[in-house]
């Protein structure tokens, strides 16, 4: 399976970003198995750096071949329930928390979803409620690595820069 991954870089050997505090999944790499979904994460970061470095930074889609393994513990979220809302809540308000899962696969809390979270996070909002809201999302795919041994059966295809 191609997954992919967008940001302003070409990365060969992909790392676990242990940077990035309140990711859906926790610590990871995070890639997508929708490539116009990593066209627009890579076109939005550079637009992000290219203000704050106040020079072009490129957009770039890096396409890695995932050999899926069956020796690996992966999660499978395939929409927006309350497990998966358990572990965004999580893995959003605690940077301590760590799961045990090699892998994660689910959708992303996009703003708009990211939104809802934040109301179930500060209380605002019933877990319950917060899926019923989201039934009504659009949302898209994620892929988070979230392991060394999970890392080893991604590898690089190729990279290619995103025009707006």
């Amino acid at each position: 399976m191609v997954v992919y991954h967008g940001t302003t870089l070409e990365i060969t050997h992909p790392q676990i970003l242990t940077s990035e505090i309140g990711r859906d999944f926790g610590f990871a790499f995070y890639t997508t198995d929708i490539r116009e979904q990593a066209e627009r994460w890579a076109i939005r970061r550079a637009k992000i750096q290219s203000r704050k470095e106040k020079r072009p930074v490129p957009a770039i889609v890096n396409e890695y071949e995932w050999n899926r393994s069956d020796d690996l513990e992966i999660m499978e979220f395939s929409g927006a329930s309350m497990e998966w809302l358990d572990m965004v809540v999580q893995c959003r308000s605690n940077p301590a928390y760590r799961h045990f899962y090699d892998i994660v696969t689910g959708k992303i809390a996009n703003d708009n979803v990211g939104e809802t979270v934040s109301f179930v996070i500060q209380g605002i909002m019933r877990r319950e409620d917060a899926i019923e809201r989201l039934k009504f999302e659009k949302i898209n795919n994620q892929i988070a690595f979230c392991t060394e041994k999970a890392l080893s059966q991604i590898h690089f295809i190729r990279s290619y820069a995103v025009e707006e």
